[in-house]
Protein backbone atom coordinates (compact mmCIF):
# COMPACT_ATOMS: atom_id res chain seq x y z
CA UNK A 1 0.00 0.00 0.00
CA UNK A 2 1.37 3.12 -0.68
CA UNK A 3 2.58 5.34 2.13
CA UNK A 4 0.34 8.15 2.07
CA UNK A 5 -2.62 5.77 1.56
CA UNK A 6 -1.54 4.28 5.15
CA UNK A 7 -0.91 7.53 6.92
CA UNK A 8 -4.80 8.51 5.92
CA UNK A 9 -6.22 5.46 6.63
CA UNK A 10 -3.88 5.68 10.28
CA UNK A 11 -5.52 9.24 10.44
CA UNK A 12 -9.05 8.11 10.20
CA UNK A 13 -8.55 5.07 12.04
CA UNK A 14 -7.03 7.00 15.36
CA UNK A 15 -8.84 10.33 14.93
CA UNK A 16 -6.04 12.37 14.10
CA UNK A 17 -4.82 15.69 12.51
CA UNK A 18 -2.09 16.63 10.79
CA UNK A 19 -0.77 19.82 10.85
CA UNK A 20 1.89 20.84 8.59
CA UNK A 21 4.13 24.14 8.52
CA UNK A 22 4.50 26.00 5.22
CA UNK A 23 8.76 24.99 5.38
CA UNK A 24 7.97 21.14 5.61
CA UNK A 25 9.18 18.99 2.58
CA UNK A 26 6.27 19.81 0.06
CA UNK A 27 5.43 16.00 0.00
CA UNK A 28 3.80 16.17 3.69
CA UNK A 29 1.30 18.16 1.83
CA UNK A 30 -0.31 15.14 0.19
CA UNK A 31 -1.11 13.88 4.14
CA UNK A 32 -1.87 17.05 5.94
CA UNK A 33 -5.65 18.60 7.24
CA UNK A 34 -3.60 22.29 7.22
CA UNK A 35 -1.14 23.34 5.80
CA UNK A 36 0.15 27.32 6.67
CA UNK A 37 2.18 29.75 8.71
CA UNK A 38 2.30 29.22 12.46
CA UNK A 39 -0.70 31.86 13.27
CA UNK A 40 -3.12 29.84 11.10
CA UNK A 41 -1.66 26.38 12.65
CA UNK A 42 -1.75 27.68 16.17
CA UNK A 43 -5.94 28.77 15.32
CA UNK A 44 -6.78 25.03 13.57
CA UNK A 45 -4.57 23.34 16.61
CA UNK A 46 -7.24 25.28 19.40
CA UNK A 47 -10.52 24.62 17.01
CA UNK A 48 -9.84 20.90 16.50
CA UNK A 49 -11.88 18.23 17.91
CA UNK A 50 -9.54 15.27 17.04
CA UNK A 51 -8.16 12.73 19.53
CA UNK A 52 -4.57 13.12 18.06
CA UNK A 53 -2.58 16.51 16.63
CA UNK A 54 0.08 15.31 14.41
CA UNK A 55 2.20 18.85 14.29
CA UNK A 56 4.93 18.39 10.59
CA UNK A 57 6.63 20.68 12.27
CA UNK A 58 9.23 22.20 15.06
CA UNK A 59 8.98 21.77 18.39
CA UNK A 60 8.23 25.01 19.74
CA UNK A 61 5.17 24.65 17.34
CA UNK A 62 3.83 21.36 19.15
CA UNK A 63 4.09 22.90 22.02
CA UNK A 64 1.79 25.46 21.50
CA UNK A 65 -0.75 23.21 19.75
CA UNK A 66 -0.13 21.15 23.07
CA UNK A 67 -0.91 24.68 25.08
CA UNK A 68 -4.23 25.22 23.35
CA UNK A 69 -5.53 22.23 23.03
CA UNK A 70 -4.38 20.58 26.63
CA UNK A 71 -6.56 17.51 26.13
CA UNK A 72 -5.09 16.30 22.87
CA UNK A 73 -2.25 14.64 22.18
CA UNK A 74 0.29 16.12 20.49
CA UNK A 75 2.52 14.16 18.42
CA UNK A 76 5.86 15.93 17.15
CA UNK A 77 6.98 12.88 14.01
CA UNK A 78 10.57 13.81 14.23
CA UNK A 79 12.24 14.64 17.64
CA UNK A 80 15.09 16.25 16.56
CA UNK A 81 12.72 19.24 15.27
CA UNK A 82 13.77 21.59 16.83
CA UNK A 83 14.61 25.86 16.33
CA UNK A 84 18.20 27.86 16.31
CA UNK A 85 16.54 30.47 17.16
CA UNK A 86 14.38 29.32 19.90
CA UNK A 87 17.23 27.88 21.64
CA UNK A 88 18.76 31.25 21.77
CA UNK A 89 16.65 32.36 24.35
CA UNK A 90 15.91 30.53 27.89
CA UNK A 91 14.20 32.12 30.81
CA UNK A 92 17.74 32.87 33.22
CA UNK A 93 18.65 35.10 29.66
CA UNK A 94 14.97 36.33 29.80
CA UNK A 95 15.04 37.22 33.27
CA UNK A 96 18.66 39.40 32.51
CA UNK A 97 16.79 41.24 30.04
CA UNK A 98 13.51 41.89 31.56
CA UNK A 99 15.74 43.68 34.82
CA UNK A 100 17.87 45.61 32.63
CA UNK A 101 14.88 46.81 31.05
CA UNK A 102 12.28 47.19 33.99
CA UNK A 103 8.21 47.41 33.72
CA UNK A 104 8.29 47.34 29.74
CA UNK A 105 5.39 44.64 28.59
CA UNK A 106 7.33 41.68 26.79
CA UNK A 107 6.24 40.20 23.12
CA UNK A 108 7.36 37.10 22.93
CA UNK A 109 7.96 35.62 19.30
CA UNK A 110 5.92 31.81 18.75
CA UNK A 111 9.30 31.04 18.16
CA UNK A 112 10.25 30.26 21.47
CA UNK A 113 10.07 27.43 24.01
CA UNK A 114 6.64 27.67 26.84
CA UNK A 115 8.98 28.33 29.14
CA UNK A 116 10.24 31.29 28.04
CA UNK A 117 6.19 32.04 26.79
CA UNK A 118 5.60 32.27 30.42
CA UNK A 119 7.64 34.36 31.59
CA UNK A 120 6.14 37.07 28.42
CA UNK A 121 3.08 39.23 28.03
CA UNK A 122 1.71 38.43 24.86
CA UNK A 123 2.75 35.73 22.06
CA UNK A 124 2.91 36.84 18.00
CA UNK A 125 3.83 35.45 14.78
CA UNK A 126 5.39 37.15 11.96
CA UNK A 127 1.59 37.33 10.39
CA UNK A 128 0.41 40.14 13.86
CA UNK A 129 3.46 40.95 15.23
CA UNK A 130 2.41 44.46 14.08
CA UNK A 131 -0.96 44.58 15.24
CA UNK A 132 0.02 42.81 18.83
CA UNK A 133 2.39 45.31 19.92
CA UNK A 134 0.31 48.03 18.26
CA UNK A 135 -2.77 46.59 20.62
CA UNK A 136 -0.39 47.10 23.88
CA UNK A 137 -0.72 50.71 23.48
CA UNK A 138 2.39 51.71 24.88
CA UNK A 139 5.74 53.98 23.91
CA UNK A 140 8.15 51.30 24.63
CA UNK A 141 8.02 47.21 24.51
CA UNK A 142 10.55 44.03 24.51
CA UNK A 143 10.68 41.68 22.15
CA UNK A 144 12.19 38.54 22.22
CA UNK A 145 14.01 36.45 20.52
CA UNK A 146 14.44 37.82 17.12
CA UNK A 147 15.90 40.83 16.89
CA UNK A 148 15.26 41.57 13.15
CA UNK A 149 11.43 40.82 13.51
CA UNK A 150 11.39 43.40 16.53
CA UNK A 151 13.36 46.32 14.64
CA UNK A 152 10.63 45.78 11.70
CA UNK A 153 7.86 45.90 13.65
CA UNK A 154 9.15 49.30 15.49
CA UNK A 155 9.93 50.49 11.72
CA UNK A 156 6.14 49.84 10.57
CA UNK A 157 4.82 51.74 13.60
CA UNK A 158 6.96 54.47 14.10
CA UNK A 159 5.62 55.43 17.46
CA UNK A 160 6.92 52.40 19.90
CA UNK A 161 10.34 51.72 20.84
CA UNK A 162 10.86 48.00 20.34
CA UNK A 163 13.82 46.79 22.40
CA UNK A 164 15.02 43.65 20.96
CA UNK A 165 16.47 40.56 22.18
CA UNK A 166 19.34 39.66 20.53
CA UNK A 167 18.40 36.54 18.35
CA UNK A 168 17.76 35.78 15.52
CA UNK A 169 17.12 32.61 12.20
CA UNK A 170 20.21 31.66 10.92
CA UNK A 171 18.38 30.39 7.89
CA UNK A 172 17.30 33.74 7.09
CA UNK A 173 20.47 35.85 7.79
CA UNK A 174 22.12 33.67 4.90
CA UNK A 175 20.57 36.12 2.67
CA UNK A 176 22.30 39.53 2.12
CA UNK A 177 22.23 42.48 0.44
CA UNK A 178 24.12 41.08 -2.39
CA UNK A 179 22.02 38.32 -2.82
CA UNK A 180 19.36 41.28 -3.78
CA UNK A 181 21.55 42.93 -5.93
CA UNK A 182 22.75 40.13 -8.06
CA UNK A 183 18.96 38.71 -8.39
CA UNK A 184 17.78 42.23 -9.65
CA UNK A 185 20.59 42.08 -12.30
CA UNK A 186 20.01 38.36 -12.95
CA UNK A 187 15.95 38.72 -13.55
CA UNK A 188 15.05 42.67 -13.54
CA UNK A 189 11.45 42.42 -13.79
CA UNK A 190 10.66 40.23 -10.91
CA UNK A 191 9.25 40.96 -7.54
CA UNK A 192 11.33 40.22 -4.90
CA UNK A 193 9.53 39.27 -1.74
CA UNK A 194 11.07 38.68 1.99
CA UNK A 195 10.61 37.48 5.21
CA UNK A 196 11.01 40.09 7.93
CA UNK A 197 13.24 37.74 9.48
CA UNK A 198 15.42 38.69 7.23
CA UNK A 199 18.54 41.52 7.88
CA UNK A 200 16.89 44.94 8.07
CA UNK A 201 19.48 45.73 5.27
CA UNK A 202 17.71 43.18 2.64
CA UNK A 203 14.38 44.31 4.00
CA UNK A 204 15.50 47.54 3.07
CA UNK A 205 15.56 46.90 -0.84
CA UNK A 206 12.61 44.07 -1.73
CA UNK A 207 9.54 44.82 -2.95
CA UNK A 208 7.52 43.13 -0.29
CA UNK A 209 8.34 41.75 3.11
CA UNK A 210 4.94 39.83 4.81
CA UNK A 211 5.10 36.53 6.81
CA UNK A 212 4.89 33.18 4.57
CA UNK A 213 1.23 33.02 4.26
CA UNK A 214 1.70 37.00 3.04
CA UNK A 215 4.53 36.26 0.66
CA UNK A 216 2.46 33.50 -0.80
CA UNK A 217 -0.79 36.05 -0.78
CA UNK A 218 1.08 38.47 -2.52
CA UNK A 219 2.33 36.32 -5.40
CA UNK A 220 -1.17 34.91 -5.96
CA UNK A 221 -3.04 38.31 -6.02
CA UNK A 222 0.07 39.92 -7.82
CA UNK A 223 -0.23 40.54 -11.88
CA UNK A 224 3.44 39.93 -12.09
CA UNK A 225 4.99 36.47 -13.68
CA UNK A 226 8.64 36.43 -12.31
CA UNK A 227 8.84 36.31 -8.36
CA UNK A 228 12.11 35.83 -6.27
CA UNK A 229 11.69 34.03 -2.82
CA UNK A 230 13.81 35.83 0.04
CA UNK A 231 12.57 33.01 2.79
CA UNK A 232 12.78 28.78 3.42
CA UNK A 233 12.54 26.89 0.30
CA UNK A 234 8.99 25.17 1.16
CA UNK A 235 7.54 28.49 0.52
CA UNK A 236 9.07 28.34 -2.90
CA UNK A 237 7.95 24.74 -3.60
CA UNK A 238 4.60 25.50 -2.66
CA UNK A 239 4.19 28.34 -4.90
CA UNK A 240 5.58 26.27 -8.14
CA UNK A 241 2.97 23.44 -6.96
CA UNK A 242 0.05 25.83 -7.01
CA UNK A 243 1.54 27.77 -9.61
CA UNK A 244 1.35 24.41 -12.06
CA UNK A 245 -1.78 23.15 -10.45
CA UNK A 246 -3.69 26.45 -11.78
CA UNK A 247 -2.10 27.14 -15.09
CA UNK A 248 -0.77 30.61 -14.14
CA UNK A 249 2.16 30.92 -15.64
CA UNK A 250 3.91 32.47 -12.63
CA UNK A 251 7.51 31.17 -11.92
CA UNK A 252 9.01 31.37 -8.33
CA UNK A 253 13.23 31.30 -7.68
CA UNK A 254 14.72 30.70 -4.27
CA UNK A 255 17.00 33.61 -3.73
CA UNK A 256 19.66 31.16 -3.49
CA UNK A 257 19.94 27.12 -3.07
CA UNK A 258 21.28 27.11 0.72
CA UNK A 259 18.18 28.82 2.16
CA UNK A 260 16.88 25.55 3.67
CA UNK A 261 15.82 24.96 7.80
CA UNK A 262 17.35 21.45 8.36
CA UNK A 263 15.24 21.70 11.27
CA UNK A 264 12.16 22.06 9.00
CA UNK A 265 12.73 19.11 6.58
CA UNK A 266 13.60 16.04 9.36
CA UNK A 267 9.79 15.31 9.24
CA UNK A 268 9.30 12.37 6.51
CA UNK A 269 6.47 11.03 5.43
CA UNK A 270 7.79 7.74 6.97
CA UNK A 271 8.35 9.74 10.37
CA UNK A 272 4.35 10.85 10.00
CA UNK A 273 3.10 7.08 9.49
CA UNK A 274 5.45 5.77 12.31
CA UNK A 275 4.56 8.44 14.86
CA UNK A 276 0.87 7.57 14.43
CA UNK A 277 1.71 4.13 14.71
CA UNK A 278 3.64 3.97 17.99
CA UNK A 279 1.92 7.53 18.89
CA UNK A 280 5.39 9.22 19.82
CA UNK A 281 6.82 11.70 19.73
CA UNK A 282 4.41 13.20 22.22
CA UNK A 283 4.61 16.84 23.70
CA UNK A 284 3.64 17.78 26.88
CA UNK A 285 4.30 21.07 29.24
CA UNK A 286 5.59 21.28 32.29
CA UNK A 287 2.46 22.13 34.75
CA UNK A 288 4.58 24.65 36.34
CA UNK A 289 4.90 27.01 32.98
CA UNK A 290 1.25 25.71 31.97
CA UNK A 291 -1.10 28.37 32.35
CA UNK A 292 0.97 31.54 32.11
CA UNK A 293 2.39 29.79 28.60
CA UNK A 294 -1.09 29.42 27.19
CA UNK A 295 -2.30 32.92 28.54
CA UNK A 296 0.56 34.37 26.15
CA UNK A 297 -1.24 32.47 23.21
CA UNK A 298 -4.87 32.78 24.15
CA UNK A 299 -3.85 36.82 24.59
CA UNK A 300 -2.74 36.85 20.83
CA UNK A 301 -5.50 34.93 19.61
CA UNK A 302 -8.23 37.40 21.02
CA UNK A 303 -6.31 40.51 19.73
CA UNK A 304 -8.81 41.34 16.79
Amino acid sequence: MHIIQEIKELKKKKNAVILAHCYQPVEVDEVADFVGDSFYLSQMAAKTDADIIVFAGVHFMAQSAKLLNPNKKVLLPNEKSGCFMADMIDVPALKEFKAKNPDIPVVCYINSTAEVKAECDICCTSSNAVKIVKSLNVPKVLFVPDTYLGKWVEKQLGNVEVITFNGYCPTHLRIRVVDIENARKLYPKAKILAHPECHHEVCKIVDFVGSTKEIMEYAEKSEDKEFIIATEKGVVDRLNRDSLLNNTGKSFRLIKEDIICQNMKWNTLEDIKNCLINEKYEINVDTSVFDKAKRTIQRMLEVK
